[in-house]
């Protein structure tokens, strides 16, 4: 039966996977690979790694795609996958973490200093500096509010697909994706304003 939350295309593409498809199978890995091996480099920061990870899960929701029931698009079954192996490892790696699903309590100081540095020119923020200092003020953010960060904005993944793929609640999802922006916008004030500086 038809999954009633999923297009048309897509729900063919399921029933090929369905059937043992190859070319459906490199379909999938051409339209998802990408987005499944950022999220798994930004959780594990490690290039290897992180391509186990993409391998692993592609290969488990292969092996699973009978169970898929299409409540999420097949799109966030793969992010979710993806990231409970990368947090399978993760732990294996280092034994003492944290709870996902536990309330959003972080004890990250709240910023302090919001200066505006939104009103560069779009091509000066697009420089390849910046987008450097951008990705490094990523990977210091925390991991929750990073997969946050990295799940709905660069992957623009809903709040509910954020939700689904993380185990959290979509509240929690907003806090910490409010959390991310504010600390990301404390942590590029001071380059951003050095940045406008030498520009003028």
């Amino acid at each position: 039966m038809p999954a009633p939350n999923l297009e048309p295309a897509e729900q063919a593409l399921i029933e090929r996977l369905r059937a043992g498809d190859k070319a459906a199978c490199a379909q999938c890995v051409d339209e998802h690979a990408d987005g499944l091996y950022r999220i798994a480099l930004r959780m594990m920061r490690n290039e290897a790694e992180a391509e186990d990870v993409v391998q692993e899960a592609l290969l488990s929701a292969f092996r699973a795609i009978q169970s898929f029931d299409g409540r999420s698009s097949l799109k966030t079954w793969l992010y979710r996958i993806a990231y409970n192996a990368a947090l399978m490892r993760l732990r294996r790696n280092e034994p003492v973490t944290v709870p996902v699903g536990e309330p959003d309590d972080d004890a990250e100081t709240p910023p302090v200093e919001l200066r505006d540095w939104c009103c560069l020119p779009e091509e000066e923020f697009e420089s390849a500096a910046a987008r450097a200092e951008l990705e490094r003020a990523i990977g210091e953010l925390s991991p929750r509010l990073r997969e946050v960060f990295a799940l709905r904005e660069l992957e623009e993944l809903s709040t509910e697909e954020t939700a689904r793929t993380l185990g959290v609640t979509e509240a929690v999802v907003k806090v910490r994706l409010h959390r991310a922006r504010l600390w990301l916008r404390e942590r590029l004030a001071g380059y951003f304003s050095e940045f406008v500086q030498a520009r003028n």
